[in-house]
Parts: C-alpha cells; sequence; structure tokens
C-alpha cells in the first residue's frame, strides 16, 4: 500500500494590516483555480462583529508562501437581512465545472436556544473567478425531516456527470459543562445538477467512538486507484482547552468513494512541537498541482494562527 506523509512547509496567511475588514481567523483555506501559475485562495474571517466574510488572496502555485495579491474587498457581501447567510460566510468548496466556477459555502445564522445554525449555499462565478453572484437567496442545503440540525462544510466532485457530496451533517447538541456543543460527521450525497440533492442519510465517515464530536472538511482525491479522504477530527469535550482533545487531521480510503475505511493513524501528518500549528490542524484542503500533491490546513485556534500548507512524500510499503 502507497503512504502518503506530508512535509510541512510553513505558514502562508495570518491576519494583518492587509484586510482592515478582517479582526481574526483566515479559516478554512479553499482552492479557487489556477491561472497564470497564480494559483487563488478563499478563506474566511471575521470582522469587529465575529462575522465571517469570504477573502480572497492569489499565490505563487510553485511556491504557495510567496503571495502576489491580498483582494482588497470581501468576496461576497453577506446575505440580506433573514436569510441563511446574514451573520456570516466561510468558503467550504470550489468545483469548475464547464467554464463555471461553482462556490459551496457556508451561512451563519445567530440562535438564542444553540449558539448558531449553518447551512449550505451556492454562488457561481462565469469570468474565471474574478467575480462571483449568489445562485440564489437560500441554501441549497439544509436541515431536512431526517437530518434535523444542519449540515456545512461540503467536498464536492463532479464524475460521469453525477455530482458527489461528501458533507458535515450535525447529529444533535449536547450540553457540556452547561453549553451546548453539537456533534457532526460526514456523510454522501448525490445531485444531477450540483443544486438538487439526494440525501439518503448514507454516513461516509462516523464517529470513532462516544467521546467523539466533531468530524469536519471531508477532502477527497483520486489517485487513479482509489479514494483518499482527508478531513479533521475532535472529541467532544475539552478540544478548546486541551490539545489533545483538539482537532487532528484524519484519513480514510475506499474503492468506490461510498464505503470507507478509516486510518487516521496513516493521516501523514500531526502538530508542530510549538508554533502556529502546535494545538491543533484543521481543515486540510487537498489539491494537485502539476504533478505536486499538496495540501492546505489550518492551526491553533480553528485559524486564528491563519493557514499553512505542506506537500506530499510518497512512501511505497
Amino acid at each position: 500500500m502507497t503512504a502518503i506523509r506530508w512535509q510541512k512547509r510553513g505558514l502562508i496567511y495570518a491576519v494583518d494590516e492587509r484586510l482592515p475588514w478582517a479582526n481574526s481567523h483566515a479559516q478554512i483555506p479553499t482552492v479557487a483555480g489556477l491561472k497564470d501559475e497564480l494559483l487563488t485562495v478563499l478563506f474566511s474571517s471575521r470582522d469587529a462583529k465575529n462575522r465571517s466574510w469570504i477573502a480572497r488572496i492569489d499565490v505563487c502555485a510553485d511556491s504557495p508562501a510567496e503571495i502576489v495579491k491580498v483582494h482588497p474587498k470581501p468576496l461576497l457581501e453577506l446575505g440580506k437581512t433573514g436569510t441563511f447567510d446574514d451573520c456570516g460566510m466561510m468558503p467550504s468548496c470550489v468545483v469548475d465545472h464547464e467554464g463555471v466556477r461553482y462556490l459551496y459555502y457556508i451561512g451563519w445564522n445567530v440562535r438564542n436556544t444553540v449558539p448558531y445554525h449553518n447551512s449550505v449555499g451556492l454562488a457561481i462565478s462565469e469570468d474565471g473567478g474574478e467575480h462571483y453572484r449568489r445562485l440564489f437567496e437560500g441554501p441549497v442545503m439544509d436541515r431536512t425531516a431526517e437530518e434535523p440540525y444542519f449540515c456545512a462544510t461540503t467536498c464536492v466532485r463532479v464524475e460521469n456527470g453525477i455530482w458527489r457530496n461528501w458533507y458535515l451533517s450535525c447529529t444533535g447538541w449536547d450540553h457540556v459543562d452547561g453549553i451546548p456543543e453539537p456533534r457532526y460527521h460526514l456523510k454522501y450525497a448525490e445531485s444531477r445538477d450540483g443544486i438538487h440533492w439526494e440525501r439518503q442519510g448514507r454516513v461516509a465517515i462516523d464517529y470513532a467512538n462516544e467521546g467523539e464530536g466533531g468530524i469536519v472538511r471531508a477532502s477527497v482525491y483520486h489517485d487513479g486507484t482509489r479514494y483518499r479522504m482527508w478531513y479533521s477530527y475532535r472529541r467532544q469535550q475539552g478540544y478548546r482547552e486541551t490539545a489533545a482533545n483538539s482537532y487532528r487531521i484524519g484519513y480514510a480510503e475506499s474503492v468506490d468513494g461510498l464505503a470507507w475505511q478509516r486510518l487516521d493513524d496513516r493521516a501523514g501528518i500531526d502538530v508542530s512541537t510549538m508554533g502556529w500549528d502546535a494545538f491543533m490542524v484543521a481543515y486540510p484542503e487537498v489539491t494537485q498541482i502539476d504533478d505536486r500533491l499538496v495540501l492546505f490546513y489550518n492551526g491553533n485556534g480553528f485559524g486564528a494562527t491563519g493557514f499553512g500548507y505542506a506537500e506530499a512524500v510518497i512512501d511505497n510499503e
């Protein structure tokens, strides 16, 4: 079996004065296209009111730590008052299909019985990623009769006319020390158009045990013989305060993208001994750039310290 381990290349971006509307975080790095040796990466940053906006930078494809441009304005405005994304937005996945870029993103609403509600929106670009517009004012994925809580991060791939989606599905809220904490794992859905999703409740990556609280942000890569998925996972308790309980990057394999074998010890990456990713590693995004496989990921504080990258080293076992 061919194993992949990741050689860390360092931090790419952390919030600074280049984005005056961004007070904190550079969360969920999302690859959004390659053009003229420049790679566009989207991420979310929070303003003074703790609302997340989608930001954009261009980096050198050969050396992603070299930032060429930080775009000064958010990619989209927040949703209209009362809509699913009026309190914040985060990128999740970009699909380039037949000349159109489809941006699946997370919409945020603030709640009172629980801290928040998430759902999935869709924006498109028809000019190579220069401008995006919402396709709908409402979400394309939200709670359903069978999934009554929320859904969030998506990983969408188009294969033989079928849009395949490995997405976060919340299975409930637990009260931990008097505070509601969500539990979520990864499910699978399919679509003919990338808009209307058939969700049959199929679990892709389930909880390893009762103590696990969150499995989030799948990134699926097909190497020609099998599907490989990287994702992040955490414990249900103490994940904000204790490094051992916080996010780590996990790994699974599949022959068909449906039935997965969880192999977290083969993820090939872990926290560093010190620095920006010593407490947690989270929200992986795996992409191929020419003949290199690159992993973008967040470090401590759910992106408070920014995001960096690593490159794959192949070990033949």
